[in-house]
């Protein structure tokens, strides 16, 4: 009768140690996505709200007969905002005011754009 040798059972030592490892860089990098994810989606939001708020000042100024576009500057800049853009359209009594703002990123990504813009619209109030 013949004897089969056992197969030799290969060594497993290091191998949890590769998938801490791995799974650690899966997570940091899943992280690093959501804080780069987060920071344009506060801009964004930040934008829109400097944009809507510049935009109804200048539709306020501009119905008192003032200069619409320095207020939304100005307005803006207390935002931490720039002017991309300030249109006034229409004459004193009936006039829509479109203002642009961008806001910068925080995180700077290569590849991925330094700012963010958004776009509001304010006219007259309606009596009535």
């Amino acid at each position: 009768m013949t004897r089969i040798a056992p197969t030799p059972v290969p060594d497993q030592r290091g191998g949890g140690s590769v998938l801490m490892i791995a799974g650690c860089l899966v997570v940091t990098m899943v992280g690093y996505a959501a804080l780069i994810i987060c920071g344009y989606l506060i801009a964004a939001h930040q934008a829109r709200a400097a944009a809507d708020l510049a935009s109804l000042s200048a539709a306020t100024e501009a119905s008192l007969g003032g200069e619409p576009c320095a207020v939304a500057r100005r307005i803006a800049r207390a935002h931490r905002a720039e002017i991309a853009t300030c249109e006034r359209v229409g004459d004193q009594i009936d006039f829509v005011i479109t203002v642009t703002a961008q806001m910068r990123v925080s995180m700077k990504v290569p590849g991925l754009p330094r700012q963010v813009a958004a776009t509001s619209y304010a006219g007259p109030k309606d009596i009535g």
